[in-house]
């Protein structure tokens, strides 16, 4: 069963708009939570991942990081 991806952004991340387009190119359903204007989420999401940085991703509530770490995950042989 796939994994339940949530990918948090920010409307002025281009690392964002890249994680997104990665995950749309293999095909991985995900949520987007943007947190441009949403003070409470994004901390939150620090809570969550201990990073202040976006695009975080989630894979089953669980942190995989940014945009280099997804990609790092699937050039490793592993998939979402």
């Amino acid at each position: 069963m796939p994994a339940k991806v949530v990918v948090y952004t920010a409307s002025y991340c281009p690392y964002c708009r890249l994680a997104k387009e990665f995950l749309l190119s293999k095909k991985v359903v995900f949520e987007e939570i943007d947190v441009t204007d949403d003070e409470a989420m994004r901390k939150r999401l620090v809570r969550l991942s201990g990073q202040e940085t976006v695009p975080q991703i989630f894979a089953d509530g669980r942190p995989l990081g940014g945009y280099e770490e997804l990609v790092a995950y699937y050039r490793s042989g592993k998939t979402l």
